[in-house]
């Protein structure tokens, strides 16, 4: 089989290390889904994802045909953990109404409030 990077496969867990599951997939092809590829969120013990002799589907994300080997990720399948981020785009702020200009109208009023407190003392 030709895999691709983008691809989506299935393979069988087949060892579980600190670091990340090894993944074996057809024709003798390895792969392993790092530790950063389980999960949006802070993974603490992969084993509460993926147990050894599990069959996962996983996403290609690279792969290298002269050593056979792939490296996966686990967490590009799951787009409602990632549909609140939009790559490529820059974060937008809620519109807000109060600003410089507001500050600015407000401040004369401040500055009369402290004036006439502090003659009050």
């Amino acid at each position: 089989m030709n895999y691709e990077i983008g691809q989506i496969v299935e393979g069988k867990v087949t060892g579980i290390q600190p670091y990340g599951a090894f993944v074996a997939l057809q024709d003798n092809v390895t792969g392993l889904i790092h530790i950063s590829e389980i999960s949006d969120g802070y993974v603490r013990n992969i084993t509460r994802y993926v147990k050894e002799g599990d069959i996962v589907r996983v996403k290609i994300i690279d792969y290298d045909p002269e050593h056979r080997q792939a490296r996966l990720s686990l967490k590009a399948l799951h787009s409602y953990v990632r549909s609140h981020r939009r790559y490529g785009q820059k974060p937008t702020l809620p519109e807000s109404k109060i600003g410089f200009r507001s500050l600015g109208e407000q401040l004369p009023a401040w500055i009369e409030n402290t004036k006439a407190k502090m003659n009050q003392e």
